[in-house]
């Protein structure tokens, strides 16, 4: 569900950013007076959650790949803003180090599943398990379903932008110039995958994490509950009260290498050398309905995919003869950056509010 650069037309990045900008707006207005708090360990916490549980490729039909993305639990705990920051953060440490999702379209990833998916997660969840009590069954069903629906609607929203590629974007033959897969073909193509596998992944993940949380520390669990009305029911929660979390973080980490496992490349996401190479067609064709690609790769494509080159692409560190141990390293790393991110913005978030607070009074002219 990582577009990559290049299969969305500059047009369809700029209206995705200009969408995703007043979102990413409000989020720090509702997020910053408390980035210099007890909330920077949970945003951290959950984008990095986001970002290792992204790295565990499933296989789907087709034989391409998919994963969770872990913003139905973001959202139930940080609240649908502080997801959208959370989310959007860890897919920009993706896009800019690891290659996962491009850089003119990363307004794009993040409109589909931090902001689309968050606003879904936090209806489901609300209307669901209105009423619950903390610790009810009723709230790890509301969670579970609140997860699949936000990740079946992400994936939802990038198989139209796909989709309407070719129909807006080609050539004077009629050629696309970006993604070739029309919508007939885009929206079976990633909804199927991610109504049966990816979705469940979601679900899974979103309805355990709330039954763990249930017996471990359910106080997490009021900022999005109808009693808890406010962000300050989970400001105690700084790095030592989270420090199990943290812990089973690191044990996601280091069984990270089972997402090689999944061979294939997630749809839509195929390289511009795969649209030349046999095999790369193959796979293509097997994943898209048996229809063949363009003979060659979309002009758009080849233009843009070279706009920006990551230092570690595909979680695979150049100087690591292992795989398996590069993918753990990209992990950590990828986690630290995260952590460096929040304290940075919550150092910043502290000086402001201190030097607002020290200002002078305004008076008035005699």
């Amino acid at each position: 569900m990582h577009i990559p650069d290049g299969y969305l037309s500059p047009v369809t990045c700029a209206v995705l950013y200009a969408a995703a900008a007043p979102f990413w707006a409000i989020a720090l207005r509702r997020v910053k007076r408390l980035l210099n708090t007890k909330l920077v360990p949970l945003l951290s916490l959950f984008a990095a959650f986001s970002f290792v549980i992204m790295m565990f490729n499933i296989p789907l039909p087709g034989g391409t790949t998919g994963h969770a993305v872990g913003v139905g639990i973001a959202t139930i705990v940080l609240g649908p803003w502080g997801s959208m920051l959370a989310i959007s953060v860890a897919l920009l440490i993706q896009a800019l180090f690891f290659g996962d999702g491009g850089i003119t379209a990363f307004g794009a990833n993040c409109f589909n599943m931090a902001i689309v998916g968050s606003l879904v997660a936090n209806a489901v969840y609300r209307t669901i398990g209105r009423g619950a009590a903390i610790t009810s069954t009723r709230r790890v069903v509301a969670a579970s379903l609140a997860g699949y629906a936000a990740i079946n609607a992400a994936a939802f929203c990038a198989s139209i932008e796909f989709g309407i590629q070719p129909l807006l974007f080609h050539d004077a033959s009629g050629a696309p110039l970006y993604a070739p897969y029309p919508l007939s073909i885009a929206v079976p193509a990633m909804m199927i995958g991610h109504l049966t596998f990816a979705g469940l992944a979601e679900l899974i993940t979103a309805g355990g994490v709330v039954a763990y949380l249930q017996r471990s520390d359910s106080s997490l669990l009021k900022l999005t509950a109808p009693d808890a009305p406010d962000e300050n029911s989970i400001e105690k929660s700084g790095w030592r009260v989270t420090r199990p979390l943290w812990i089973g973080l690191a044990a996601l980490m280091i069984l990270t290498p089972l997402g090689l496992l999944a061979a294939g490349t997630a749809w839509g996401e195929w390289s511009a050398e795969d649209f030349n190479d046999p095999a790369g067609r193959e796979q293509i064709a097997n994943a898209s309905r048996n229809q063949s690609p363009p003979d060659a790769p979309p002009e758009g494509l080849v233009r843009l995919s070279s706009v920006w080159t990551a230092p570690i692409p595909d979680y695979a560190p150049p100087f690591m003869n292992s795989a398996e141990f590069g993918y753990i390293m990209s992990a950590m790393f990828g986690t630290g950056l995260i952590i460096a991110v929040f304290l940075l913005g919550g150092w910043i978030a502290g000086l402001i509010n201190r030097g607002s607070k020290n200002a002078p009074p305004e008076t008035g002219n005699n």
